[in-house]
């Protein structure tokens, strides 16, 4: 019976902007600093969408749909910050509890 069946999850057909948007209400309500580069068509290639600062705790974020793809430059700057120690996720809307958590 198709209608018990579950279809793709709601998530799935979430977009970055919307992933971003969700994510970006989040953290403001709980205190961070957010940046993000609205147009980044003459900014370095690759750098992650997100950075949130919040006391001692800095993150970078990269956002994805479920199904987008991390570019080679989007893995260089991944590589580079974490050989930095520095916190490196890369998103999507299925992480979106694990996301609120992290930020909570």
């Amino acid at each position: 019976m198709a209608r018990g069946r579950s279809a793709s999850p709601t998530c799935c057909r979430v977009t970055e902007k919307a992933l971003q948007e969700a994510i970006v209400k989040f953290a403001r309500q709980r205190g961070w600093r957010v940046y993000h580069t609205y147009d980044s068509r003459r900014s370095a290639p690759g750098f992650p969408d997100l950075v949130l600062v919040r006391g001692s705790k800095l993150i970078f974020a990269e956002l994805k749909s479920e199904k987008g793809k991390v570019t080679d430059e989007q893995e260089g700057w991944r590589s580079a910050l974490s050989e930095a120690e520095q916190t490196y996720f890369i998103w999507r809307p299925n992480d979106l509890e694990r996301v609120f958590k992290v930020l909570a």
